[in-house]
């Protein structure tokens, strides 16, 4: 065993979580921005490139302060991730991103689609061929709670989805928030925003 190894490996996973967490807090402190659901469809080639599917289900905005900025939110919506580059930063290695806005069952919707060349560029892990391929939920960019996958789930202590080896398709849901009173919904921003680019 090289203990000397795996100290640095666990020294570079402590940093990465550190990171994520501090993107997050960044991130809820300059936004009221959030989303109910996400759903990952990862589609697996054999040399493990392949594509991810990101569904963001019920995008809505969080009041402040009792007001309603539901607006600006929406706004920081498009200049930062549909016309900014957001995604690429999160997404470094992706080979190709693809992203849209959508209404669906009266809610705000979005799709993001990523081309990737290895499982690391997808956020995914696998020690060897002969190992199951992991996917951390506690290292997701939105403090994201799991739900459920067609994999096997570790548990809260060990916050990972695991799939067989060989598995060619992925899939796992998580929860990101609840929304409540002070929700409020851009389903109504987005229809304007649509109409304004006819």
């Amino acid at each position: 065993m090289n203990i000397s190894s795996n100290r640095m490996n666990f020294s570079n996973l402590r940093r990465y979580s550190f990171i994520s967490g501090v993107l997050i807090i960044l991130f809820a402190l300059t936004s009221c921005l959030t989303v109910e659901k996400k759903e990952y469809t990862y589609e697996l080639k054999n040399d493990h490139s392949g594509v991810l599917k990101i569904k963001y289900i019920n995008i809505y905005s969080i009041m402040d302060d009792g007001q309603d900025v539901s607006a600006k939110d929406f706004n920081e919506l498009v200049e930062k991730y549909m016309n900014g580059d957001q995604l690429v930063q999160d997404f470094p290695a992706a080979t190709k991103i693809d992203k849209r806005l959508f209404e669906e069952n009266g809610q705000l919707c979005g799709e993001v689609t990523i081309e990737f060349n290895d499982l690391n560029s997808a956020r995914l892990y696998q020690y060897d061929k002969n190992c199951p391929i992991m996917m951390n939920i506690s290292t997701a960019f939105d403090s994201e709670t799991y739900i459920s996958s067609n994999g096997s789930y570790g548990n809260d202590h060990m916050p990972v989805v695991f799939w067989p080896e060989n598995s060619k398709k992925l899939v796992v849901t998580t929860s990101v928030s609840t929304p409540d009173e002070t929700s409020v919904s851009m389903v109504d921003a987005y229809r304007n925003w649509i109409n304004s680019t006819k």
